[in-house]
């Protein structure tokens, strides 16, 4: 059994641990907020482009292939970039291993389809894995989670494009964790390029100027901005979300053990005085 020092140094180093603990758990639910009023705010934004996006190409059925369609046999270049996002720093539970296992899974799926593959790591904690991996990494861009700006994520959407367009790559992939609720984040990868939508009946119909032709090509790039600028958002709200929960459980798990850690010392600091009233006792009967 530990002597009474030894448990009142641990009561004392838990007191310390819950300090920390909830200080970050209030900063991670105020940042959880922000970010989760931002993603909030921007996905329906995103989805009324789609609409617009549906309504101005051209009638038919089933799938259209957009202007950034895939390639053919004869342009394709047999490379895939794959944008893989996490986070900068941890205590965020399994934010970052089930990302990074989702990015691994699609990186090996590539690979043993005969693709080369290029990875952008987006957070710090991506990098160090993907280069611990060995992979082709592009420069870090873990300054797009430190601060999901609209401006920066255009940029790398920019830069996707042109490359895809330019025929460096067959097809550009997103993986990244969902944001569904304050306690469930889920790993996701959606193909970014080649970009299609679905063409159905219950398109909604708007009047068009000067033309659709002319409409898709200015729509076009900017859902293209916008889709890199919410995966960042969603991105950031999942971290935070996990974060959150990491630093609840951390603090309730505290507080157990510092209730045990207090009940034990108790109980040893009563034992102590019985044992010395036990003494003085009998030295007065001696």
């Amino acid at each position: 059994m530990a002597s009474l020092k030894e448990i009142k140094g641990r009561i004392s180093s838990v007191k310390s641990t819950l300090k920390i603990t909830s200080a970050m758990k209030m900063v991670a639910s105020a940042r959880l907020h922000k970010a989760q009023s931002a993603i909030e705010g921007m996905l329906p934004y995103e989805k009324s482009l789609q609409s617009i996006l549906q309504a101005v190409i051209p009638s038919g059925s089933g799938e259209v292939f957009l202007p950034y369609s895939p390639k053919t046999e004869e342009n394709c270049s047999g490379r895939v970039a794959v944008v893989a996002v996490a986070s900068n720093s941890s205590l965020c539970g399994a934010f970052n291993n089930n990302v990074i296992k989702e990015a691994r899974k699609c990186i090996s799926d590539l690979e043993a389809d005969g693709m080369s593959v290029d990875v952008y790591p987006v957070g710090k904690k991506m990098v160090d894995a993907m280069r611990r991996d060995g992979h082709s990494c592009t420069s870090d861009l873990s300054h797009l989670v430190a601060d999901a700006r609209y401006e920066t994520a255009a940029d790398l959407a920019q830069s996707l494009t042109q490359a895809y367009v330019g025929g460096k790559y067959d097809k550009v992939l997103l993986v990244y964790n969902h944001f569904v609720s304050t306690s469930t984040q889920k790993p996701v990868t959606d193909v970014y390029l080649p970009m299609t939508a679905p063409v159905g009946a219950d398109a909604e119909h708007f009047i068009l100027e000067p033309s659709a032709d002319g409409l898709l090509r200015d729509l076009l790039p900017n859902l293209l901005k916008l889709k890199v600028f919410t995966v960042l958002l969603d991105s950031v709200a999942s971290e935070h979300s996990a974060r959150t929960v990491a630093m609840q459980t951390a603090t309730d798990n505290g507080e157990r053990i510092l209730s045990d850690l207090t009940l034990e010392y108790n109980k040893g600091r009563q034992q102590k005085i019985t044992s010395e009233i036990l003494d003085l006792v009998g030295g007065a009967q001696q």
